[in-house]
């Protein structure tokens, strides 16, 4: 079934069990649906498997891997059912496959000894694992494998579980497959009044954030930008940004840099230039902005801090913020403006981690509450970039992005982003709904990039390679 857009957190997902439950749809009936579905998967997927060890904990998923052996058995497969306490290593000798039913969203941190070890041995025996809604030791809402189970393929139940794309999520549960195990939608049997704890990206967001263009549309009517950055040794980071402005259908572009950047932005003559030599020059930059981008290739010398201090001063009411890199940083020092209810803010990890003065890995720990805990702090439209990318704001339930590949790790890639950000935003879409499309058509243009390989990919490969994902829109 194909994956809907809508994920849970663990607390939701118990929830929504409860009212089926209360609305008479028995523990027993949703244990004999979720087994079958699971050996169907397995039959499915690995058709030519004649021994199978399922290992098995006390709870409801637990009871769904007995219910898969009881059906591998009752087709003729040679099964053992094992359980966390047994001697895995010695047990699994023989088997093709393992059915991972220890935990599901039942797991409670920090994990026992007996269950790392149990956790380690299903890793080690070198065989295929199909897990029954969860990875075991992965965590529901975090996506944080303490340790986890890694496997092949992941069949999970009733609503997809938020921490299946967060953190280690995408990296332990393999392919993914849902099964709603309801009869009816999910919103028929239980309400909608129980929303979900994000929603993933999908291209209806580029739909709805670049409408079609009027026939006699001019450039005038489809924003002006201005990137503000390109510290000593750094053009090629607002260059970068300017040309991903463009190739997302911006209608005028300047690049605000030090004097001596021209000759690298001159390059691209669709490109316009306006020299800062200090702070004295960003007003007659930003005059008439629709959209300022500041901080690709910023620095934090004292120009830096002239420059992200004047402009975030003269900016006109009219304009609209996009803030990056070292401006970023910047600001976590306590160089300008520490709160806006209207700017766009993009932070790696490592900058989110200096805007709350906290550590990087207490950011990646828990990447939903980082992003929470910068909309309250910071205001306006938080991006948490990285692996699968958070989009907030306080009004919005949160997205996240789960395109994207690891050949996306290299130097520009968020000048690319912030680019296009600032590029949809000066077409007219509020600011919410500019991130959301801006992150979509990146990570999809990174993917699109990587099929004929993760390795070697550019940033301009990228910039280039987003007018292709937006070549479907009127």
């Amino acid at each position: 079934m194909k994956l809907p857009p809508q994920l849970y957190s663990a607390a939701q997902v118990r929830q929504l069990e409860g009212r089926l439950v209360a609305a008479g749809t028995s523990e027993s009936a949703l244990m004999q649906r979720a087994g079958a579905a699971a050996y169907a998967c397995l039959r499915a997927r690995w058709p030519a498997v004649k021994s199978i060890a399922v290992v098995c904990g006390g709870g409801n998923n637990g009871g769904d891997g007995h219910v898969v052996a009881c059906l591998a058995q009752q087709q003729g497969m040679a099964v053992r059912v094992l359980s966390a306490d047994s001697d895995l290593r010695t047990q699994l000798q023989g088997c093709e496959l393992i059915v991972d039913a220890l935990l599901g969203i039942g797991m409670r941190a920090p994990l026992s000894a007996g269950m790392v070890a149990t956790i380690e041995a299903i890793n080690s025996a070198g065989l295929p694992v199909l897990s029954i809604d969860l990875p075991s030791g992965l965590h529901p809402d975090t996506g944080r494998a303490s340790p986890a189970v890694r496997a092949a393929a992941t069949i999970t139940f009733i609503a997809l579980k938020q921490g299946l794309f967060i953190g280690d999520g995408q990296d332990y549960a393999g392919q993914l497959l849902f099964e709603p195990l309801l009869e009816r939608g999910l919103e028929a049997a239980v309400g909608n009044d129980i929303g979900p704890a994000l929603i993933r990206l999908t291209d209806a967001d580029l739909a709805r954030a670049l409408p079609p263009r009027p026939r006699q549309g001019h450039k005038g009517q489809f924003g002006k930008v201005v990137i503000v950055g390109g510290g000593i040794g750094m053009p090629g980071a607002v260059r970068l940004a300017a040309e991903a402005a463009l190739r997302v259908g911006a209608g005028l572009v300047t690049v605000a840099s030090r004097p001596e950047h021209l000759q690298v932005v001159g390059t691209r003559p669709e490109l316009m230039f306006h020299a800062i030599s200090d702070g004295s020059d960003v007003g007659s930059a930003i005059a008439g902005a629709d959209v300022v981008l500041i901080g690709p290739g910023l620095g934090r010398d004292d120009w830096a801090r002239q420059v992200l201090t004047t402009t975030l001063a003269q900016i006109t009411a009219r304009a609209r913020l996009v803030v990056d890199a070292d401006a970023l940083n910047l600001i976590a020092e306590g160089v300008s403006r520490q709160r806006d209810d209207h700017w766009i803010l993009t932070p790696h990890p490592a900058e989110a981690a200096r805007l709350l003065h906290v550590s990087t890995a207490d950011v990646q720990v828990d990447r939903m509450l980082a992003l929470q805990t910068l909309c309250q702090q910071r205001g306006g439209t938080m991006v948490l970039k990285g692996a699968n990318t958070l989009v907030g704001c306080a009004t919005e339930t949160p997205r996240i992005c789960d395109r994207g590949n690891p050949g996306m790790s290299v130097p520009g890639m968020g000048d690319v982003l912030g680019g296009a950000i600032a590029g949809i935003l000066a077409q007219g879409c509020d600011p919410f709904l500019a991130a959301l499309a801006a992150v979509f058509a990146h990570a999809t243009a990174g993917d699109n990039c990587a099929r004929s390989g993760i390795r070697g990919i550019a940033a301009t490969d990228v910039a280039l390679e987003m007018r292709t994902v937006l070549a479907d829109l009127p």
